[in-house]
């Protein structure tokens, strides 16, 4: 996954960017910390009380209730604890932005650590960002596919 940030054109660079172009960089900077692993940055780019939202599923560790900007930040970096990085796959099919809401689609795969498991499926995230953070972070996924490789029983 490749993050460009927005290029300014002679006619942009006195403006104020538009709400889509502020959205759009935030998120691709939200894309590229996620990218890197950059905890710090994570937390910086999700404001303090955040509406996070992804089907909670209590066999699967790192799928919990969040609302501060460090719980956001941090399900980053339990992912990677509990899967294998290498194996880790996200690829973005759609990118759209409307004025402060971005909703992005696509598919993902990994391994699960403990178990030796893969997942996959599609997955669309719905973003807002307010005041250049972001205040909403809703994640449909495959969260079925998930909890079977997650856990120990037989297929």
């Amino acid at each position: 996954m490749s993050v460009t940030p927005p290029t300014l054109t002679a006619s942009s660079a006195g403006a104020a960017p538009s709400p889509a172009a502020t959205t759009r960089a935030v998120i691709q900077d939200f894309l590229a910390a996620r990218l890197a692993g950059d905890t710090a940055r994570l937390t910086a780019l999700f404001a303090d009380e955040v509406d996070w939202l992804l089907a909670e599923n209590p066999a699967v560790p790192w799928i919990r209730p969040r609302s501060t900007a460090a719980e956001c930040a941090a399900q980053s970096a339990e992912l990677m604890e509990h899967t294998v990085p290498e194996d880790a796959r996200a690829s973005i099919d759609a990118f759209l932005v409307d004025g402060a809401d971005a909703v992005l689609t696509g598919h993902l795969s990994g391994t699960v650590r403990a178990t030796g498991r893969s997942f996959e499926g599609p997955f669309a995230l719905r973003l807002t960002v307010e005041d250049g953070r972001i205040t909403r972070h809703h994640l449909y996924e495959n969260s079925l596919s998930i909890a079977e490789a997650v856990s120990d029983r037989t297929r």
